[in-house]
């Protein structure tokens, strides 16, 4: 197995490498640029453009200026020399400056990183924990009144995107009902508590409505994949030989189905790590939370490059990572499986 996880390894460091050159050439090509929104925004608030445009409405900026501007932004540079210059920082864990705030695109990250880790860490945990449970129950419960109307409820809010059902429960319990606050990570008054319990108090207040959004599709998956592969475990010959020969039903379905049933569930394991740094930037929006995705989604609007290469070095980092942790966790479950026999 140790040799498997080698090569694995091995394969990370081309397979990053290949993930960041398109994005980094995308960033590149695509139209527009750090120095065309500047020059757009100067225009918007130039006032008619009496000191920022000539009389036929084209800046008043001169080709030096501009390639002052394109040299200042490290847009002068071939591509292929601009993305190993930004490799070499990257090995030095610096994710460069910001082309809209000026800041280091770390610091950045790191400022919005608590709130990603904690509905990352609650989507996480909820989405295991609960939907595995209630998977094994359905499949045991199949076709009751339980399995029935729990299975409605799951494929409708499967169906519905997350961003639909934030507007919906913002509307009834927010606005209409007053029950929960309209958004925000934290309210106003959360530095005037005294107590961690308050503080936390609050911080769950303002999470239930976002948390539902960002468990309803994860959550719809898992619970139906546990349900479906425990069923098909329970049809299968080992079990049926089990019972006969003594074994009873339910030490039969914990001895062995609901392990092997645990298999694909385990596969999707390590991807989870993704919870914990991006999240939905529709749901950050409609909710007023200032997280890495709403981050990335304003970079990429805002053309601001060095932080949406930051974003997606530190997302294919993970993602990677995810993958052989995936592979670990089903190594960890299934016996049967010997990576590099």
């Amino acid at each position: 197995m140790l040799p498997y996880f080698l090569r694995r390894l091995a394969l990370v460091i081309p397979t990053f490498l290949g993930i960041t050159v398109m994005i980094f050439a995308i960033t590149r090509f695509v139209p527009g640029g750090p120095v065309e929104r500047m020059l757009a925004n100067m225009q918007v608030q130039s006032d008619g453009g009496s000191a920022l445009t000539s009389a036929g409405g084209d800046l008043a900026l001169s080709d030096d200026q501009l390639a002052d501007l394109n040299r200042f932004y490290g847009l002068d540079k071939p591509v292929i020399e601009a993305y190993l210059e930004w490799l070499g920082k990257l090995t030095q864990l610096d994710l460069g400056e910001s082309t809209r705030y000026y800041e280091p695109v770390s610091q950045m990250i790191a400022e919005r990183l608590p709130i990603s880790l904690f509905y990352g860490g609650m989507t996480f945990f909820i989405s295991y924990f609960i939907s595995i449970p209630l998977g094994y129950y359905k499949a045991l419960k199949h076709g009751s009144v339980f399995d029935s109307a729990s299975s409605v409820m799951i494929f409708v809010g499967y169906a519905l995107p997350g961003y639909v059902v934030g507007i919906l429960l913002i509307t009834f319990f927010s606005y209409q009902l007053d029950w929960f606050p309209m958004g925000g990570f934290v309210g106003d008054d959360f530095d005037d508590y005294e107590t961690f319990y308050q503080q936390a108090k609050d911080v769950m207040w303002h999470a239930v409505l976002p948390l539902i959004c960002y468990l309803i599709g994860d959550f719809a998956v898992l619970t139906m994949t546990m349900k479906n592969n425990l069923m098909e475990n329970l049809s299968s010959d080992y079990i049926r030989t089990a019972i006969a020969k003594g074994l009873p039903f339910r030490r039969a379905v914990r001895k062995h189905a609901l392990r092997n049933s645990l298999i694909p569930v385990a596969s999707h394991f390590g991807n989870a790590l993704l919870f914990f740094m991006t999240g939905s930037f529709l749901i950050e929006v409609i909710f007023n939370i200032d997280g890495i995705g709403l981050l990335g989604y304003e970079s990429i609007v805002e053309r601001d490059y060095p932080v949406v290469m930051g974003i997606v070095a530190i997302n294919a980092a993970l993602l990677l990572l995810g993958n052989i942790i995936s592979d670990m966790c089903v190594a960890a479950v299934d016996p049967r499986v010997k990576f590099g026999a």
